[in-house]
């Protein structure tokens, strides 16, 4: 098994984009070359699941009954978190799903910086043990109301009591939620 991480898939296409204007390669959108995406789901589409026949074809038999894996992990930075830029959509419909770290959170404590609402998954569940998977659905959800209560209520100066109760269960959650730097969890500590 073996990880590669690309860190950052937007300065490499920002790079890419430079040298094909100083070779007057025609632009696209955003002034980038037409196989941008090309290049990116090339490096990204090489992310597999081998299966036991392949390997023991592969190692000429010397390995039997193992499996492997290369997981590619692709980090693409967006200006002022805007994900519907080039770069950004093209990573997004070729990965099965994205993280989206913010710095907003990041700077208020919350680490780690998840914002649960822009981050998906094809996967989900699927990845997941069960009591995961039935807490999660709902803390997800959770957070991502309060986030947007949150931001509402900045503004208003007489909250009624059903948003007063959310915003206090929101802060519970995300509290909970918090994790310290170099401390794993596992499972069983959730």
């Amino acid at each position: 098994d073996a990880l590669i991480i690309f860190d950052d898939l937007t300065k490499q296409a920002w790079a890419y984009r430079q040298v094909s204007l100083l070779l007057r390669r025609p632009p696209g959108r955003e002034a980038y070359p037409g196989d941008v995406f090309y290049l990116h789901s090339r490096l990204l589409e090489r992310a597999s699941r081998v299966n036991i026949a392949y390997v023991e074809k592969y190692t000429n038999g010397k390995v039997k009954n193992k499996t492997g894996s290369l997981t590619a992990i692709p980090i693409i930075e967006t200006q002022a978190g805007d994900v519907s830029a080039f770069v950004p959509t093209n990573v997004i419909s070729i990965t099965d799903g994205q993280i989206f770290l913010e710095t907003d959170l990041f700077n208020s404590g919350i680490r780690p910086a998840i914002n649960a609402g822009l981050s998906v998954s094809r996967v989900g569940g699927a990845a997941q043990t069960k009591i995961i998977k039935k807490l999660g659905g709902g803390i997800r959800l959770s957070l991502a109301q309060y986030r947007e209560l949150a931001a509402f209520a900045q503004f208003a100066s007489d909250l009624d009591e059903i948003t007063r109760k959310q915003l206090e269960k929101g802060r519970r959650v995300t509290e909970m939620m918090k994790q310290k730097q170099y401390v794993p969890l596992n499972v069983a500590e959730i």
